[in-house]
């Protein structure tokens, strides 16, 4: 399945919400805008990259920003903002918020892994997935690509969509699902 494809699914079922991504997974929004029907299923999209803008998204200073308890915040920040955006809209379909929080290849020395969190809530249920990259062998896209498809797939997730994107990795990778 390719992304345009699960874009279109996604758009075809009940269900809206705010996604939000900082550090990588930007590629999963222009995925989602690139095919007819965003309007049904996204509220709003974010990049709130810096680490203010992150903070004050969250109303709250993390103490770890790339971490999976980050990435819930983030989540249920959007979540918050969906139903914000859905107030006094006579339509009873689902809200869901999706928080992403990477630190992917630079072009500096950073210390620390190469990783990322996602984590998507309906506001009852909630899941995502953690990557651990080796820094040595992706670039700076190629693990945006495998980031924006652990976003398409926690949309797909929170919508009850069995079609999910390859997310490839290698032995010297760790992926964990966040059940």
């Amino acid at each position: 399945m390719t992304p345009q494809e699960l874009a279109k699914k996604l758009h075809g079922v009940p269900g809206r919400g705010c996604v939000v991504v900082t550090g990588s997974g930007v590629q999963a929004i222009s995925d989602l805008f690139a095919e007819p029907g965003t309007s049904r299923t996204i509220l709003e999209a974010q990049v709130p990259y810096a680490r203010r803008a992150l903070d004050e998204y969250v109303g709250v200073r993390a103490g770890q920003h790339v971490s999976a308890e980050e990435a819930l915040l983030i989540a249920q920040a959007a979540l918050k903002r969906a139903r914000h955006l859905a107030e006094g809209d006579d339509s009873d379909q689902p809200l869901f918020g999706v928080g992403c929080t990477a630190a992917v290849a630079t072009d500096r020395v950073r210390r620390g892994e190469d990783r990322a969190h996602v984590v998507w809530t309906d506001g009852t249920r909630s899941g995502g997935a953690s990557i651990w990259f080796d820094k040595e062998t992706r670039t700076r896209a190629q693990e945006d690509a495998i980031v924006s498809a652990i976003v398409m797939n926690s949309i797909a997730q929170v919508l009850n969509i069995e079609e999910r994107l390859d997310v490839d990795v290698f032995e010297t990778e760790r992926f964990d699902e966040i059940t």
